[in-house]
């Protein structure tokens, strides 16, 4: 009589074909979140921007002066922390006409 053996498993073979798979996927995935990741800090920094000018609108409306980003922290326009871009680049508000940009820093 011959004995019936059941093996379930994977091969060597199949475990690093599928290891070998799954680093092409990675490969391939991780340009694509390092690309994205830029264009999110970028996105993020301009509706910073545009926050900080609606800030410097009302302190306008409020004060008739143009602020500077130490005083709109010292009147509560902006919280302490936040006198920078997400991606870490400072902010500059032009004092003669108000618009707020990112500075070269």
């Amino acid at each position: 009589m011959k004995k019936i053996t059941c093996q379930k498993g994977f091969t060597l073979i199949e475990m690093m074909i599928v290891l070998l798979i799954i680093s092409v996927l990675i490969l391939i995935a991780i340009p694509n979140v390092t690309k994205h990741s830029a264009t999110i800090d970028k996105k993020g920094c301009e509706a910073y921007i545009k926050m900080v000018q609606g800030q410097v609108e009302s302190y306008r409306i409020d004060v008739k002066t143009v602020p500077t980003i130490d005083e709109l922290v010292e009147f509560e326009y902006l919280n302490t922390g936040e006198t920078t871009c997400p991606n870490g680049k400072g902010i500059e508000i032009d004092l003669t006409t108000g618009r707020v940009t990112e500075s070269a820093t």
